[in-house]
C-alpha cells in the first residue's frame, strides 16, 4: 500500500486539529510551552495534527521556528503530521518564485518528518486566465509531491485568509493525481461552494476534509468524511463528539453535539475573521492548555474590547451544560 493510501485510511473518520503556535508578545515561540501543549493535544483521540496551518501562523514563522514546531509535534504525536506549505509572509513574489518557495517548504517538511503536506493556494494564480490558472495549480501540486516525496492535500481556502475558490473541475483534477490524498475545504460561509466541492471530491474516493468551523455539522451531512479544523486547537472533544455521532448514525447525539460546537464557533469565528487565532489562544488558556504568557497572536488584527469576555462566557456556559459525550 502506498503512503498516500495509508494516509487516506489513517485519517478518514478522524479529527486532525490545526494546532496553535504559542507565542509571546514579540512572536517568540517557547519550546517548553509548545511541548506541553503538544503532549496534551496528542493525548486526545485524534487522527493526527496539522502544523504550519493558518491557525498556527505557519507562513509567518521563521524557517528556524518552523523546524522547531514540526520537530516538537513529530515527537509528541504517533499519528500523521500534516504540514501546511506555501509562500512565507509577508512576501508577494512572482508566480515562479512563489512556486519555488512552496516546494522548498514542502521539502523542509519532509526533512523534518512530516507525513504529508497541505498546499496553500497561490494567490498569483488568480491573475492568470483559464485554463492557465487551473493548470498552474495542478503543476504546483505535482511539483510539491515529486520534490518532497510526500502525499499532498489540496486546500480550498476562502479569500479572507488569502485563498481563492477552487472550481469543481480543479478539485477533480487535483484528486486525480496519484499523490493526492484528499482536499480540505475551508469556504468560511459559502454553503453552495462547499457543497459543490464535496460533490466533486467524493467521486475520487480520496479524503473529503471539512475545515468549516462555522458549517461543521452541515459539511458532514453534505458528505465530508474527516476534519482538519482550527476549532480543535483548543476544543478537541467538542469537535470529535460531532464527527463521532455523525459517523455512528446517532442523529440525536449529532444534533446536540453540533449545536454545542456551533455556539462556540459563533464566539470565535466571526469578523474580523483573522482574529479567530487570538480567540482560539484565549480558549486554550481557559482550557489550561497554554499559559497566559504564550497566548499572543502578533500577526492578527488585535483584540476588540469585550471580545475575550465573550469567548470565556461562552466556554463557561458550555461547561454548565449536561455532558453529552
Amino acid at each position: 500500500m502506498s503512503a498516500t493510501e495509508n494516509l487516506v485510511r489513517g485519517l478518514r473518520g478522524t479529527v486532525v486539529p490545526a494546532v496553535c503556535t504559542p507565542m509571546d508578545l514579540r512572536g517568540v515561540v517557547d519550546p517548553g510551552v509548545l511541548r506541553a501543549y503538544a503532549e496534551r493535544i496528542a493525548a486526545e483521540r485524534i487522527g493526527g495534527v496539522a502544523v504550519w496551518a493558518h491557525t498556527g501562523r505557519g507562513l509567518y514563522l521563521s524557517e528556524t521556528d518552523r523546524r522547531q514546531v514540526l520537530g516538537i509535534w513529530r515527537e509528541a504525536v504517533d499519528g500523521p503530521v500534516v504540514a501546511g506549505v506555501g509562500v512565507p509572509r509577508p512576501a508577494r513574489p512572482s508566480l515562479a518564485d512563489a512556486e519555488d518557495a512552496t516546494v522548498a517548504m514542502a521539502v523542509q517538511a519532509a526533512d523534518g518528518g512530516a507525513d504529508a503536506v497541505m498546499v496553500y493556494p497561490l494567490a498569483q494564480l488568480t491573475e492568470l486566465p483559464e485554463p492557465d490558472s487551473q493548470d498552474g495549480a495542478v503543476r504546483l501540486h505535482e511539483r510539491v509531491a515529486a520534490e518532497s516525496g510526500l502525499p499532498v492535500l489540496g486546500f480550498f481556502l476562502h479569500g479572507e485568509a488569502g485563498g481563492y475558490p477552487y472550481p469543481p473541475e480543479l478539485i477533480r483534477r487535483l484528486l486525480a493525481l496519484p499523490s493526492a490524498a484528499g482536499v480540505k475545504l475551508a469556504t468560511l460561509d459559502r454553503a453552495m461552494a462547499c457543497q459543490d466541492a464535496i460533490r466533486a471530491a467524493e467521486e475520487s474516493g480520496k479524503l473529503v476534509i471539512t475545515g468549516e468551523d462555522r458549517m461543521f455539522g452541515p459539511s458532514l451531512m453534505w458528505g465530508a468524511d474527516s476534519a482538519l479544523v482550527g476549532i480543535a486547537a483548543a476544543r478537541v472533544t467538542l469537535t470529535t463528539a460531532v464527527l463521532d455521532a455523525w459517523t455512528a448514525g446517532d442523529h440525536t447525539a449529532f444534533v446536540r453535539a453540533s449545536g454545542r460546537l456551533d455556539r462556540f464557533a459563533e464566539s470565535t469565528f466571526l469578523a474580523p475573521m483573522e482574529g479567530y487565532v487570538q480567540r482560539m489562544l484565549w480558549a486554550a488558556v481557559w482550557e489550561g492548555l497554554i499559559p497566559e504568557s504564550a497566548a499572543h497572536d502578533p500577526y492578527g488584527p488585535g483584540p476588540v474590547e469585550g471580545e475575550r469576555a465573550a469567548v470565556v462566557s461562552r466556554l463557561e456556559a458550555l461547561a454548565k451544560e449536561p455532558d453529552v459525550f
